[in-house]
């Protein structure tokens, strides 16, 4: 008999992959979305006849426990959050609301309707923040540096919080940055791909962008969804970091998108002030050792490669809507396709 999964947050980037992943491993799954009046199912578009959707909101107790008592999931999935740091600054209590109180109401679901069922909290390395060693492992004190930081720590901790007072599989995977082509358009990397791709097919001028010297461990989403999957097959539950053991620069970034389509980025990358955040997070750096060990995971793309797919992905994006100027026509050679990742 297959499991029975509900994930939430299952429209963004990590649930679309995190759903195609279990269902090849023969699960039935559920996916909660918020009730939208246009509905954003494009990244699970070629999935809909395939799992469940049910409807509910981190917000709303009663519909995470509806959602939880219909769905009877093997192992609940908490993917959902207000995940956009800088949204967080200008929406703290929203974020506070979501991202940290949802987590509890996703633990607290579980415990009332289904005890026995697994459940993973998507932790984030911007709980580490301000970093008081590196690289950062599962003992590094947490020192978060914005609203989504300190809400994803709350989460954290009620996680731990639940998994020690009713005995309940309670799992954090603190997951360093990790991208792919279905990241938000508001992120960086996917904020400087899609700038990169708009360039090169002659539809803009410039890249606008903050800190370049901003350190981040870069890894591919298909990679760490597995990860999230190994940590509810154990037998007893667990918190892991996530990540690849390397720091690459957003200037690092930049040059190897830029790169990919023949141009140098410093005819077109302009640092703006706007973009700086309230308070930086300079450095981060994740040790995945006892990932490595106890879970038998390792990720797979490099950080190269994951730039090159991601800066393909657009190009063809908008080579499909507008063509291929002349000057593009070899643009990015990878010899695949964008539709392979």
């Amino acid at each position: 008999m297959s499991k029975i999964a509900l994930i939430t947050g299952i429209t963004g980037q990590d649930g679309s992959y995190l759903a195609e992943w279990l269902l090849e491993n023969n699960y039935s799954v559920y996916g909660l979305v918020r009730r939208l009046s246009t509905p954003n199912y494009s990244r699970i578009e070629h999935l809909l006849d395939k799992v469940t959707l049910l409807e509910g909101d981190l917000t709303d107790q009663s519909s995470l426990d509806a959602a939880v008592t219909e769905a009877k999931p093997d192992e609940v999935y908490n993917l959902a959050a207000q995940s956009f740091v800088a949204t967080s600054w200008t929406q703290p209590v929203a974020t506070g609301e979501v991202t940290g109180l949802g987590a509890l109401r996703v633990m607290e679901a579980v415990r009332r309707c289904c005890p026995d069922a697994k459940v993973y909290q998507a932790s984030s390395s911007e709980m580490f923040g301000k970093v008081l060693e590196t690289p950062q492992r599962e003992t590094t004190p947490f020192y978060p540096r914005s609203p989504y930081g300190f809400a994803k720590v709350y989460a954290y901790w009620a996680t731990i919080n639940y998994r020690e007072s009713y005995e309940m599989f309670c799992c954090n995977g603190i997951l360093f940055n990790h991208e792919s082509p279905r990241r938000g358009i508001e992120f960086v990397t996917r904020k400087i791909t899609d700038a990169v791709a708009r360039i090169a097919c002659g539809l803009d001028k410039e890249l606008r962008l903050g800190n370049l010297d901003a350190y981040r461990d870069w890894g591919f989403a298909g990679d760490y969804v597995k990860a999230m999957w190994l940590m509810l097959q154990q037998e007893t539950p667990d918190d892991y970091v996530i990540a690849t053991n390397e720091a690459h620069s957003v200037r690092e970034f930049v040059d190897l998108a830029f790169s990919e389509v023949g141009l140098n980025y410093e005819d077109y990358v302009v640092v703006d002030p706007k973009y700086f955040r309230p308070a930086e997070v300079n450095y981060l750096l994740g040790d995945a050792t006892k990932a490595k060990e106890a879970l038998g995971w390792k990720p797979e793309v490099s950080f190269e490669k994951l730039v090159r797919m991601m800066t393909l992905a657009d190009v063809e994006r908008y080579e499909k809507i507008y063509g291929k100027p002349e000057e593009s026509a070899s643009i990015v050679n990878t010899g695949r396709s964008a539709q392979e990742y």
